[in-house]
């Protein structure tokens, strides 16, 4: 016991058993997840937007902590990309209503410079995919993730999601040929093997 506040230790002011309990429990699992949700959202859209879409993908997973599967990450990268398309049509809203609102001078023009990622093949070959195609392969090759995962992330069967990343990686073979072929470079072809996950 708190000699001060009559609390037990361990728990906060207020707190019972089973909210430390749960609290313990977010604290053990959350962690973790932290960096690679991060890493996801950043990938996706800009560091201040990411970081509110982690929050509110924290807080899913406070309040949906029961629900949290034995690997959480998958679940949580879900909860993610959800939580980020919300903050994608609140922006849009927003621009809507500032553009009601004020008169805007048009954006200058940025063209990527040569060490920019924009100027990366494989970067111009997955813009030139379906979206669907590129977050699969993201979820893939970025996140690490496997068919079972990448399922779970999407809400599909871990049978369709192997199906769609063999197709997805399929086009972008064919679009980094079609970019070899119109800019000379070398063939950046995955070998036979591949990539087993």
């Amino acid at each position: 016991m708190d000699g001060r506040t009559g609390t037990p230790a361990g728990l906060c002011e207020g707190e019972d058993v089973n909210d430390a309990a749960r609290r313990r429990r977010f604290e053990q699992l959350v962690p973790p997840m932290i960096d690679p949700l991060r890493r996801f959202l950043i990938r996706r859209t800009d560091p201040a937007t990411a970081d509110d879409v982690l929050a509110d993908t924290l807080l899913v997973c406070w309040r949906r902590l029961e629900q949290l599967p034995q690997d959480p990450l998958p679940w949580a990268y879900g909860v993610a990309k959800h939580c980020l398309a919300n903050a994608e049509r609140a922006g849009r809203r927003q621009r809507r209503v500032a553009a009601k609102v004020a008169v805007l001078d048009p954006p200058a023009s940025i063209s990527p410079g040569p060490g920019d990622s924009a100027d990366d093949p494989v970067t111009r070959a997955l813009a030139r995919l379906r979206p669907d195609d590129a977050e699969l392969l993201r979820l893939w090759a970025w996140e690490q993730l496997g068919a079972a995962e990448i399922a779970q992330v999407l809400g599909i069967s871990a049978n369709a999601a192997s199906i769609r990343l063999h197709r997805a990686r399929q086009r972008l073979r064919e679009e980094l040929g079609e970019l070899g072929k119109s800019e000379g470079l070398a063939g950046h072809e995955e070998s036979r093997e591949g990539r087993k996950r």
